[in-house]
């Protein structure tokens, strides 16, 4: 049976994210979940540092994750009544985020298609960059639809 969580969520990268990449989003979110970084230390943080460690484990050692990923391909799409992977929360699917509005960064105020118009490169960079996980996805819509 192949593993129903995804490590590229739980790390919030792109599955062809460099090394560098995940190992800085790695050491980021490691600090952020840490069981001892919390006071009252409870069950969920130390839950999630062990999948946080698990999914690191698998991404960086080039041989399990390429066994994961041809695991992964094999096996049946999840279904809606199992559970969700973990990660950064995602927008409505298909959604293409034109009217998203940044509240951080260099466009802060803008919103998601004024920055596709004016710099794509920007929201190629946010795509993969941590503080842009939530918009991944209509970031993609977005940039592929800027290429037809």
């Amino acid at each position: 049976m192949v593993e129903r969580r995804d490590p590229y969520r739980i790390l919030q990268v792109q599955p062809d994210a460099d090394p560098d990449v995940v190992r800085a989003a790695y050491r980021v979110l490691a600090r952020k979940v840490h069981p001892d970084a919390s006071a009252p230390v409870d069950a969920s943080a130390e839950r999630r540092m062990t999948d946080l460690n698990w999914a690191y484990a698998l991404v960086r050692d080039p041989v399990k994750r390429q066994l994961w990923e041809s695991d992964r391909r094999r096996a049946a799409p999840s279904t809606p009544a199992e559970d969700a992977t973990h990660g950064a929360p995602r927008g409505p699917l298909g959604a293409d985020g034109a009217g998203t509005r940044l509240d951080f960064g260099r466009y802060q105020g803008w919103t998601l298609g004024e920055v596709a118009g004016r710099d794509p490169d920007y929201l190629n960079w946010l795509r993969r960059h941590q503080s842009g996980a939530r918009y991944r996805d209509q970031i993609d819509i977005l940039l592929r639809a800027r290429k037809r």
